[in-house]
């Protein structure tokens, strides 16, 4: 079952419209959180919300939004006024343009979503769209509104259906000069090129993100085990760093180095995948069965609280 949509409205090129429904693309339930504790007692910590004056909380519905305009001086918007100014990308994405893929800029990009229809209705109108912009072999540009703000949203097919990433306002990307100005002006010789060129054609292959393992991601699975199974953390040695005064050298010590484990590989052998879930890496709860062992069964007390 697919997730709750994050929006749901209509996908409109000038006269055709249809009905569609906006879900997150990616997602980082699978990554290990950590919650906030009381060193003294393990019990988890409580954020209020609470007048900065007087320390009393204060409830939610006593809460509105403030503009500082200056310091400690604010204007309170309410939410009926922010709803008069709703624009008509609230619940609908106008496709205003077409562009080739390659002009947009990756430092404008934020997060993808998934788009299909909505509904049973308006199926013919949203393949005529996706169709329409896979043989241009174009993106789409829009405008869509997700939690209360204006996004630029891109548009392409996959698959059935299409992919939005939303895309940042100008202002909100840098200019890159306020950090390469003082990158030293610097001529690379055709030798250290030709290693260099060498090195990298070693390393060539095609992009498979199932073959790439979150490293961090397993070492906190480790950690957590250990520290669940009573056994002592001890800090692994860090590499030592290596001052590098020849580059020449090292690029020719480089093309050694990667020469060595390409003629080792095994032909026809195929590169570790990274789980799907880390979390399914996890010891078993004390007191807790696997789920086909624990069908029918009341699951025992919780469990104590473990430390280094």
């Amino acid at each position: 079952m697919a997730p709750r949509a994050n929006w749901k409205g209509f996908l409109r090129l000038s006269l055709v419209t249809c009905p569609v429904a906006l879900y997150p693309a990616t997602s980082e339930s699978e990554k290990i959180a950590f919650n906030q504790l009381n060193r003294a007692t393990g019990h988890r910590i409580k954020y209020l919300k609470v007048d900065a004056d007087t320390g009393d909380e204060v409830p939610n519905e006593d809460i509105v939004k403030g503009y500082q305009f200056e310091k400690d001086q604010f204007i309170e918007v309410t939410k009926e006024e922010l709803e008069e100014i709703a624009l008509e990308s609230t619940r609908t994405i106008e496709i205003d343009e077409f562009v080739d893929r390659a002009d947009i800029d990756p430092r404008y990009l934020i997060r993808p979503y998934y788009l299909r229809p909505d509904g049973k209705v308006g199926h013919d109108a949203f393949a005529v769209i996706r169709e329409t912009i896979r043989e241009m072999d174009k993106v789409a540009i829009g405008r869509i509104v997700l939690t209360s703000r204006e996004h630029i949203i891109a548009l392409e097919p996959l698959d059935k259906g299409l992919v939005g990433t939303l895309l940042r306002y100008p202002y909100e990307v840098r200019s890159e000069q306020e950090y390469f100005d003082e990158i030293q002006d610097v001529k690379v010789t055709k030798d250290m090129l030709d290693l260099a060129r060498h090195i990298v054609n070693q390393k060539a292959g095609t992009f498979e993100p199932e073959k790439f393992e979150d490293h961090y991601e397993a070492a906190l699975v480790d950690l957590i085990n250990k520290k669940r199974a009573g056994n002592p953390i001890t800090p692994k040695e860090r590499p030592a760093a290596t001052n590098v005064v020849d580059l020449m050298e090292a690029l020719r010590r480089s093309v050694g180095k990667e020469v060595a484990p390409e003629q080792a590989a095994k032909p026809g052998k195929k590169p570790k995948k990274a789980s799907s879930g880390q979390k399914e890496m996890l010891m078993p709860i004390a007191g807790k069965k696997p789920a086909k062992e624990a069908a029918g069964k009341k699951p025992a007390a919780g469990t104590r609280r473990k430390s280094a």
